[in-house]
């Protein structure tokens, strides 16, 4: 308990996913916590942010965690930040160094950046996957970055991050990944639905960063998906402070039968004769 209570935690992104690893690590006992997101709460974040009420809309999502995470431990020291991770942010923000580093940035520019600093300062990092456009809480996992399947957040992460920072596939491995191996559940636009990303209904939507009206689609999301993602990370983080391993056992993918981490077996060829 003291070593987790002399620890520090950075948690990037604090929705679905980031608002429940910050209150996994809260009442874990970690001791010092840095909570970065750039947003305030909005109606549409009430299904899936802890901190997410109707009497809270319009307020700074890092402030609103602050303010929860004392009230769970008043002793604890938590430095709240409303602002954007960017390149240029990324100093002062990881400013002290932190033990650990949860991601759960949703815009993939930033996400890389953060993957890629964390590797060049050789912060451990956990990185938070796809929790969209899932229902099953039962799939979600911890690998390597280099083992996940099923998620095109982690596809486009890995294709993307060596094109535009110096890293390496052996560095990439050393990322840990929470990730869902159930296959992605498209959002139903017919019937005059409204759906998040084609007929928005957010009225803070609009921001400097990350507008709903600039992208395409947004996934539908589900508190219990959301929640495990976050409580995953926090209890990887917990372990690597502690010196455990986070790492969930290997499990075959349901769509190919591959169990990541090993090599696919050898195709035996067929000679004539």
């Amino acid at each position: 308990m003291q070593r987790l209570a002399d620890a520090r935690v950075a948690v990037f992104g604090l929705g679905g996913v980031g608002s429940y690893a910050a209150e996994g690590l809260a009442r874990s006992g970690v001791g010092h916590l840095t909570a970065v997101d750039f947003d305030r709460v909005c109606v549409t974040n009430i299904n899936r942010q802890i901190q997410a009420l109707t009497g809270t809309v319009g307020q700074s999502k890092a402030e609103l965690m602050r303010s929860r995470m004392l009230d769970i431990n008043p002793r604890m020291e938590v430095n709240a930040f409303t602002e954007f991770y960017n390149h240029q942010s990324a100093p002062h923000l990881l400013d002290p160094r932190p033990d650990v580093v949860i991601d759960c940035i949703d815009n993939v520019t930033a996400k890389m950046h953060l993957v890629a600093r964390c590797i060049e300062q050789q912060i451990p990092v956990i990185t938070s996957l796809g929790a969209g456009a899932k229902l099953d809480p039962s799939r979600v996992r911890i690998v390597s970055l280099m083992d996940t399947h099923t998620d095109p957040l982690g596809r486009a992460l890995r294709k993307h991050i060596r094109r535009k920072h110096p890293v390496t596939d052996e560095q990439l491995a050393g990322v840990f990944a929470v990730f869902s191996d159930e296959p992605v559940r498209q959002p139903i636009t017919d019937q005059e639905s409204i759906v998040c990303g084609v007929n928005c209904v957010c009225p803070g939507g609009d921001n400097a960063f990350h507008s709903c009206k600039r992208r395409h689609v947004i996934y539908g999301t589900m508190v219990f998906v959301t929640a495990v993602f976050g409580m995953a990370a926090a209890g990887a983080a917990v372990k690597l402070l502690l010196g455990l391993d986070p790492l969930s056992p290997s499990e075959a993918c349901d769509a190919c039968g591959a169990i990541p981490g090993e090599p696919p077996p050898r195709r035996r060829r067929n000679r004539p004769g």
